[in-house]
Formats: C-alpha cells, structure tokens, sequence
C-alpha cells in the first residue's frame, strides 16, 4: 500500500504531539543538558515532526520490497506516541504529588497506561491496522466488528497487567539501585513495563484483534 499525503499528515500529528509530550518529561528529570526555555521547546516539537516524517518517508521505501514494513511503521509510530504519553501522564502525576514509590506509583502508572492505551486504540483501529469495511455492511460484519473490541478489551487487559506488573516489580520489589534519582528510577521502571507490555500488544493486536 502506498504512504499517501494522509499518512504523512497523521504522522506529523504524532511527531508533534510526541515532541510536545516529552518536554515535561524532560523537565521532571531535571537533566543537566536540558533547561525549560521556549526556543529549545519548539527545537524539540519541531525536531520529532520532521524525524516522523522522514521515517515514514523512508518506511514506504523499503514497504515497496517488504509491504508488512508500512504497517509496523505505523504501529511504530502509535507505539511511541502512546509511550511518551504514558510517560508524560505519569511523570505528570509525580510532578503534582511528588509521589515515585509506593501504591501511589502503582496507581499512578495505571492510570498512565489507560490513558496511552485508550489514545492507542483508536490510532490502531483507524490508521496503523485500518481494514476497509464495505458501505452497507451486513449483520455479520457488525458481530465481526463487536468480536474485535472484545478482543482488543482482553489483550489490553493482559497488557495492562504486564505493564504496571514489570513497572511495579522494579520500582518496588527490585527497588532503587546504583545511587540512581527515585523519580529517574521511576522512569526506568515505566520504560521495562511499556516494553513488555508494547511486545505484546503487537503480537495481540497483529494476530488476533486486527487480523485479516
């Protein structure tokens, strides 16, 4: 399938929303690198449009040998924005309450979760996995559609568990090591979690929710 100007101004979207949502994660990390200063926000924002855009570009070079390329590109995409909002939501939630261990963590890292997934849904459904639905459809395919969201509701559920589980066995359990800052170590931790938990996904919503 070809990239269309479509494709290029959704991922343009992401890029950008994905550059806006990592400022305050920067922020919260207070790195020696980095200060908060309008100049170097709209670097970043604008940095991550032009580098989604190239990728895509570059994605639909190699989708012309290999067309399954296209499709991880954009699951690629969706993934990373759904990760820095995930990110961006929990190191918000740390931010107001200067919580980073504890139950609090925990239920920080959900809610986090759930707000990157549901965002994830919808770019999946309707861009990274789209299948075109004949105008008209029949009863069948309306069960066909019923049948898919409750099976995304299930392999998000499992994700879900994998997530906060991985986040919460190294924050908690493992706990902080290396003389590493709690609120860095915070992160290391929602990072294992949206690893396993993006693995999954893909796989679930690949083989089994999106399939065809």
């Amino acid at each position: 399938m070809p990239t269309t100007k479509k494709d290029y101004l959704l991922v343009a979207i992401i890029g950008f929303l994905f550059g806006l949502l990592i400022v305050p994660i920067l922020q919260n990390l207070k790195l020696s690198f980095w200060q908060l200063t309008l100049f170097n926000v709209v670097v970043v924002v604008v940095s991550f449009t032009i580098v989604a855009i190239v990728a895509l570009w570059a994605a639909g070079l190699i989708a012309k040998k290999i067309p399954v390329i296209m499709q991880f590109a954009k699951f690629g995409a969706v993934g990373a924005l759904g990760t820095v909002l995930d990110f961006g939501v929990l190191n918000f939630l740390i931010y107001l309450t200067a919580i980073s261990a504890g139950g609090g963590y925990s239920a920080f890292k959900g809610v986090s979760f759930l707000v990157a997934n549901i965002n994830s849904y919808f770019w999946n459904k309707h861009w990274a996995f789209k299948k075109e639905v004949p105008v008209g459809a029949p009863p069948a395919e309306t069960k066909t559609a019923a049948k898919e969201y409750s099976q995304f509701l299930v392999v998000s559920v499992v994700g879900f568990i994998l997530n906060v589980g991985i986040a919460t066995l190294i924050v908690n359990v493992w706990g902080q090591r290396w003389g590493v800052d709690a609120k860095l170590w915070a992160n290391v931790g929602a990072f294992g979690g949206t690893l396993v938990g993006l693995l999954w996904n893909f796989l679930g919503y690949k083989l089994i929710v999106f399939k065809g």
